[in-house]
C-alpha cells in the first residue's frame, strides 16, 4: 500500500472510519455467496431468461427507491436511513434466498433487496459529506480495498461445495450473511454521526410532506440537464451499470455452462480478481489523484473491452484465458469505479447532492432494468452474446468520456 493510502488510513476519523473499518463484515459474506448466486438459481430449476428476469425485477424495484433515497436521506437523516434500510435491503433478503424454492422466492428476495438504493446513497453521503474533497480518491480506494480483502474468504465456499454440494452450501452461506451483515449495520451505526449537511437538510425538510419533497425533484432534474458535465457523468454511470449487471449475473453461467469450469472452482476467480484489483487500488489508483480523468478512463475502458472479447473467444476448459480475462476486467474496474465515484462528487452540486444522486440512480436503473431480461434471452441463444453486448456498450463509453472531457474543459 502506498504511503498516501497508509497516511489516509492512519488519519481516518469520524464517519469515514466507521464506514471503512466495518466494510469487511458486509464484504466477506457477500463475496462468499455472490459467485454462486446465479448458478444456485439454475440449480434450483430457473432458466437463463428467468435468472435475467429476476435481476430485472430487482432493478425495477430499485427505480422507486432510487427516486425516494434523496428524500429519505434528507427527511430522516443519513445515519438512521443507512441502518434501517441496510437491514431491510440485505438482512431480510438473505433469509428469503436461504430458503428459496423457485423463481417466485428469488423475485421476492430481489424486490426486497431493491431498497438497497437508499443505503447506497446514504452510506456514500456519510462517507463524503464531512470529508476533505482532496482525500476522496484515497478514501474511495480504501473503501474498495476493505471490500476486496473480503474476497480471500471466497475459496472457503468452494471447499464447502466440494463436501456438501452447491445448494446446501449456498443456503448456509445466506444464513451466515444474515448474521454478519446485521452485525455490520449495527456496529457501523454506533460508530458514525449525522453529517453537517444531513442536519441542515433534516431541519429544512421538517414539517414538509414526502409528497411535497418528491414534487421538487422535477426542479432538480432541470438543474441536472442544464449541467453537461453532470449529464455525461450520469451517462457513464448508466452504461457501466448495465455492463456490471450483465457481468455479475452471467459470468458464472458462461464459465460453468459454456467453458466448463467446475462449480467448486468458481470462487478462485474472484480471488484472482481481487489480487489484481488490490494491486491497482494500492499502487495505480492513488497516483491518479492529480491526473485528469480522461486518460486513465480511456485506457481502462479499452482494457475492459479486450477482457470481454477474450471471454467471448475462450474455448472449453480454457482456464488460462478465463483467468487473464478476469484479471484484465478487474484492473479496468478498479480504475473506472474510483474515477466514476470521484466524478459524481466533483460534478454534482454539494447542496443538492442527495437529491441529484438519487435522481441519477433513477435514470441509471430505468435504463439498466430491461437489460437483465435482454441479456438472459441472449444467453439462452448463445452464452457469449451478453458479453458481445458489453463490449459494444463499453465502446460507447469511450465516446461519452471524450464528450465529458470537452465539457469539463469548456
Amino acid at each position: 500500500m502506498t504511503n498516501g493510502l497508509l497516511e489516509t488510513l492512519r488519519g481516518l476519523r469520524g464517519n469515514a472510519r466507521g464506514a471503512i473499518l466495518t466494510e469487511p463484515l458486509w464484504g466477506i459474506p457477500f463475496n462468499l455467496y455472490a459467485p454462486y448466486a446465479s448458478i444456485y438459481m439454475v440449480a434450483l430449476g430457473l432458466s437463463d431468461s428467468q435468472v435475467g428476469l429476476v435481476t430485472s425485477a430487482g432493478l425495477a424495484g430499485q427505480i422507486l427507491f432510487a427516486m425516494l433515497s434523496g428524500v429519505i436521506a434528507d427527511k430522516i437523516g443519513r445515519k438512521r436511513a443507512t441502518l434501517v434500510f441496510d437491514i431491510l435491503a440485505w438482512s431480510v433478503p438473505c433469509l428469503i434466498w436461504a430458503t428459496a424454492q423457485n423463481v417466485v422466492w428469488f423475485a421476492a428476495g430481489a424486490l426486497v433487496n431493491s431498497v438497497r438504493k437508499v443505503p447506497d446513497n446514504t452510506w456514500n453521503l456519510l462517507l463524503v459529506e464531512d470529508t476533505d474533497p482532496e482525500d476522496l480518491v484515497h478514501i474511495y480506494a480504501l473503501a474498495y480495498i476493505a471490500g476486496q480483502l473480503a474476497v480471500f474468504f471466497a475459496p472457503l465456499a468452494g471447499l464447502l461445495i466440494s463436501r456438501y454440494s452447491l445448494v446446501p452450501t449456498v443456503r448456509g452461506l445466506y444464513f451466515l450473511s444474515f448474521v454478519m451483515m446485521t452485525t455490520k449495520f449495527v456496529t457501523m451505526n454506533a460508530m458514525v454521526t449525522e453529517t453537517r449537511q444531513g442536519r441542515v437538510r433534516m431541519e429544512e425538510t421538517r414539517g414538509r410532506s414526502v409528497i411535497a419533497l418528491i414534487r421538487e425533484i422535477g426542479g432538480v432534474g432541470k438543474q441536472v440537464l442544464a449541467t453537461r458535465r453532470t449529464v455525461y457523468t450520469i451517462a457513464l454511470m448508466t452504461i457501466l451499470s448495465i455492463v456490471i449487471m450483465v457481468q455479475s449475473t452471467f459470468w458464472s453461467i458462461i464459465a460453468t455452462e459454456r467453458i466448463g469450469i467446475p462449480d467448486r472452482h468458481i470462487a478462485y476467480y474472484p480471488v484472482a480478481r481481487s489480487l489484481v484489483m488490490l494491486a491497482f487500488l494500492a499502487v495505480i489508483v492513488p497516483r491518479l489523484r492529480s491526473v485528469h480523468f480522461g486518460r486513465p478512463m480511456t485506457m481502462a475502458l479499452a482494457a475492459y473491452i479486450v477482457s470481454a472479447v477474450i471471454l467471448v473467444v475462450t474455448p472449453a476448459h480454457g482456464y488460462g484465458l478465463l483467468l487473464f480475462s478476469a484479471a484484465l476486467e478487474s484492473a479496468a474496474y478498479a480504475v473506472l469505479a474510483n474515477q466514476i465515484e470521484c466524478l459524481t462528487v466533483w460534478n454534482v452540486d454539494p447542496q443538492e447532492r442527495a437529491r441529484i444522486v438519487s435522481l441519477a440512480h433513477v435514470v441509471v436503473l430505468t435504463c439498466t432494468t430491461p437489460f437483465g431480461w435482454i441479456a438472459g434471452l441472449l444467453s439462452e441463444h448463445n452464452r457469449a452474446l451478453p458479453f458481445v453486448m458489453n463490449a459494444a456498450l463499453l465502446a460507447l463509453c469511450l465516446w461519452v468520456v471524450r464528450r465529458l472531457r470537452s465539457a469539463a474543459s469548456g
